[in-house]
């Protein structure tokens, strides 16, 4: 039964998929339906977690709007993620931050890496 279950994950995988890791900052191009019409909403942000294997890996990505902490979970192969554009690659000590939600300001900030 598992072999099943894994030809029916592969044949859902994206064939190229961006590299990011948790403390990066990202863009995700969002495709966004409403009625009839479909556009992209770009949404930008921090990386919190990824979590999950093969096409069920989802990324949680937070950012701040009008001061007011957001949290979106997109899955990493839905054909509704455009793409995934690294603005930042940042230098972080864990693999799930959840300790940004409890900061504001500058605290909430995750140091950059410098090439």
């Amino acid at each position: 039964m598992s072999e099943i279950l894994k030809s029916i994950e592969a044949e859902q995988l994206k064939e190229s998929v961006d590299q990011f890791n948790v403390g990066d900052t990202v863009k995700v191009y969002g495709k966004i339906k409403e009625g009839s019409r479909e556009r992209i909403q770009i949404f930008e942000g921090v990386v919190v977690k990824r979590q999950g294997g093969s096409s069920r890996e989802t990324f949680t990505v937070r950012k701040t709007s009008n001061g007011i902490g957001v949290e979106k979970t997109w899955p990493l192969h839905s054909p509704n993620v455009e793409k995934i554009e690294v603005v930042r690659k940042g230098k972080v000590r864990r693999a799930k931050l959840n300790y940004l939600k409890d900061r504001v300001g500058k605290k909430a900030k995750v140091k950059e890496i410098l090439k």
